[in-house]
């Protein structure tokens, strides 16, 4: 770094002294590029966290990986990070799946959030359902505007019936057939039951109690 005196008169014609700092370009370039440098390794940081989530990614995972909030922003203007809804991003280049809607789904509300009821049995394909809205759950009242294919139902569930499939957080299956009596019909119910009880859904030693539970509601 130099500093140089620029002399110069002022409007009165009395010569004054400008000092002048000049940065050498190396210096220049240096700090130029450590901040390109550390906007890359902020993305990099965000982006290996958003392939855990189908290319979600929010401002509560970025303070946890110690990345500040507002680099989100700045990514996102700089193009390839899409503004998906209040507090959530997702990165463009990561191919969307079938399970793209469930997981924003629950991002969309917090991290308290889970997949319910009917919502999980189309998760696992079972009971032949095809809700229009994404049920999620949270023990929280939710204030923010949704769009119509989110529905949230205020509940708390005990430890024991929550999970994550898919690396999204759910109720379990076991939990969901239970809870979709009255939203799904009890015939598909049994049959998503038994399907269950096949792919390693529900414990076998459980399917009894719980196609007893579900039938007693007909």
């Amino acid at each position: 770094m130099f500093v140089s005196p620029l002399l110069g008169l002022s409007a009165e014609g009395e010569t004054q002294v400008h000092w002048v700092v000049s940065i050498p370009y190396r210096l220049q370039y240096g700090i130029d590029m450590s901040i390109k440098g550390l906007a890359k390794t902020h993305r990099r940081v965000l982006r290996d966290c958003a392939l855990d989530q189908y290319g979600y990614i929010t401002p509560t995972d970025a303070e946890a990986l110690g990345v500040p909030a507002i680099e989100l922003r700045k990514i996102a203007q700089r193009g390839g990070l899409d503004h998906s809804a209040y507090g959530l991003y997702r990165f463009a280049d990561i191919p969307i799946t079938e399970f793209d809607t469930f997981m924003e789904a629950v991002l969309r509300i917090g991290p308290d959030a889970h997949l319910t009821r009917d919502a999980v049995l189309a998760l696992h394909g079972l009971a032949l359902v095809n809700p229009r809205r994404i049920r999620v759950g949270s023990p929280h009242r939710v204030r923010r505007t949704l769009p119509d294919s989110i529905e949230v139902i205020r509940e708390h569930v005990a430890p024991d019936d929550l999970t994550s499939y898919e690396g999204i957080s759910s109720t379990t299956v076991r939990r969901a057939l239970l809870d979709s009596r009255g939203i799904v019909m009890i015939d598909r119910l049994v049959d998503a039951t038994e399907e269950a009880g096949r792919r390693g859904l529900v414990p076998r030693d459980q399917l009894t109690a719980l196609l007893d539970e579900i039938t007693s509601s007909r």
